[in-house]
């Protein structure tokens, strides 16, 4: 069964198949290989990264799709196999005509999480975070209380000071969330794409032209750990807040190896996505009734 999601981020690997082998090659030296019929999608994130006709034609044959991103890491393109890969065309179909109640679910699902994750970062430094547990479990399909809302004001004002506004465009600490969304953004439309879904076929965000939508809805649940990491580097800033250094870039990035506990044991946060979307697609096709959403992470400090 096909189930491995191969990411090929070093910059300047060359890619070639051998005897039913994906091998990269790095500086001429052999890093690395993974059976074909192991793959369920190929990864391109280095630049430089050299891939032939040949390669894309074998993968084809698999039925493995090629997720190309951009320099924002975000999917630029995607190479799908025009015959054979089934599945793909299946998922998508399906989740094309999903109904509205089934989307309401869904989406509950993901909010529920979401404040779960808010609760469990204000407890990690120590702060209130009680009556955010009791509005998860209030979370009705659709949100119709908008308890989202309600929660994410409580949250803000206790992680970040009564005096903090969520601005997407304003600088100093909105800036570095705004960057560790970002990377969010694309690890989960990899994700999606992977799994054989339409990032643009949403299950609430509506927004024209954005072809990322489903992607919105579903980093969702890990928003919390942006800002957890966000939060630490404050702490660690002996005057004033952090510049958004290459550096402290870095850090916000590695939020994506931050470990969650799961039913195949702890895994980082990249492969829970793979998993989520993988289970989102299992429920268009009716074949799950819910996603698999990432567990409680391994031990969180607020100390510096």
């Amino acid at each position: 069964m096909q189930n491995r999601v191969v990411e090929i981020n070093s910059d300047g690997a060359y890619l070639n198949v051998a005897r039913g082998f994906l091998v990269v090659t790095i500086d001429k030296e052999k890093a690395g290989q993974v059976a074909i019929e192991d793959m369920s999608a190929l990864v391109i994130r280095g630049h430089g990264v050299s891939i032939s006709v040949n390669v894309c034609s074998r993968l084809a044959d698999a039925n493995v799709p090629v997720v190309i991103c951009g320099s924002n890491q975000s999917p630029a393109s995607v190479i799908w196999p025009v015959s054979g890969h089934f599945a793909q065309g299946f998922h998508m179909q399906a989740q094309a005509i999903a109904k509205k109640p089934l989307l309401k679910r869904l989406w509950s699902q993901l909010i529920r999480a979401k404040i779960e994750g808010q609760s469990q970062v204000l407890a990690a430094f120590l702060l209130n975070s009680d009556d955010l547990k009791a509005m998860a479990k209030r979370i009705k399909s659709g949100d119709p209380e908008n308890l989202e809302a309600q929660a994410a004001r409580r949250y803000w004002q206790r992680l970040m000071g009564e005096e903090f506004r969520r601005d997407r465009k304003a600088d100093g600490a909105n800036a570095l969330l705004n960057y560790g969304y970002t990377v969010l953004r694309a690890a989960i439309a990899r994700s999606i794409l992977a799994a054989g879904l339409h990032p643009s076929l949403s299950l609430q965000h509506q927004s024209r032209g954005d072809a990322l939508r489903l992607a919105d809805d579903m980093m969702e649940p890990y928003r919390p750990w942006v800002d957890y990491k966000v939060r630490r580097l404050i702490m660690e800033q002996s005057f004033g807040l952090p510049d958004l250094t290459t550096e402290i870039k870095k850090e916000i990035a590695s939020v994506l190896q931050l470990d969650f506990s799961g039913p195949l044991g702890a895994s980082p946060m990249q492969i829970c996505m793979d998993r989520m979307a993988q289970s989102l697609a299992q429920v268009f096709m009716s074949e799950a009734k819910e996603m698999e959403m990432p567990g409680v992470p391994l031990p969180l400090s607020a100390t510096v």
